[in-house]
């Protein structure tokens, strides 16, 4: 089994423009606003390693998953989509759930609901949405028996770079304050809000070119 750099290079490219760690950065400042270093700490590696295991997972055995359980790509945009949106729209607003602000009753509970941020919407879909996984296939595929080992190489290198930039987001929470943090979590509620409208029309248009094929 050979390594072919140009193909390397062009999956980490690939991956490069569509996770855009450094965008990705002030999203998770908004996510994680008001959280304690620890928690937040803990969010960012948690989030991280679980977007890789599902972009390791669908390299390996994404097409025969999506096969499987008769999943099409517009369909899960569809409902990536909604639940992006849905969250933008609440940090928009300056709303928030159990999940940003939990019940100081139980700080068990508390620490693990603010945790499952981790889960979603930091894991999926932003880190490992429809459009990395669908590239995570495509790449798979190609590059012959490599083409898997490649594309989870490739993108555990954008992980772990994703990881230093939200570490070091704690320290641009700590010197822009709670005033400048509330603007970049409305800001970035309207980012998510468009993403998920974004991820929702490529959806709807990706079904009804299925429908027409079909």
């Amino acid at each position: 089994m050979t390594l072919d750099f140009g193909h390397s290079a062009s999956v980490f490219m690939g991956f490069l423009a569509i996770m855009n760690p450094i965008a990705n950065v002030p999203i998770f400042l908004g996510l994680t606003a008001g959280y304690e270093r620890p928690v937040v700490r803990a969010v960012a590696i948690r989030g991280i390693g679980l977007a890789f295991l599902l972009v390791a997972l669908f390299a390996f055995v994404g097409q025969a998953i999506f096969d499987l359980f008769g999943i099409t790509l517009p369909a899960f945009r569809i409902t990536g989509g909604v639940l992006v949106a849905l969250i933008g729209y609440q940090m928009l607003h300056g709303q928030s759930s159990s999940v940003h602000q939990p019940n100081s009753e139980d700080k068990a509970s508390a620490r693990e609901a603010a945790l499952s941020v981790a889960v979603s919407p930091l894991a999926l879909p932003i880190l490992a949405g429809p459009g990395t996984i669908a590239t995570a296939i495509s790449f798979a595929s190609k590059g012959g028996e490599s083409g898997p080992l490649v594309t989870v190489a490739a993108f555990g290198v954008l992980c772990l770079l994703s990881l230093v930039l939200f570490l070091s987001g704690e320290r641009l929470v700590a010197f822009l304050g709670q005033a400048a943090l509330g603007a970049i979590t409305r800001l970035m509620g309207l980012v998510l809000a468009v993403i998920g409208v974004q991820m929702l029309i490529e959806g709807i248009t990706g079904a009804i070119a299925l429908a027409g094929i079909a």
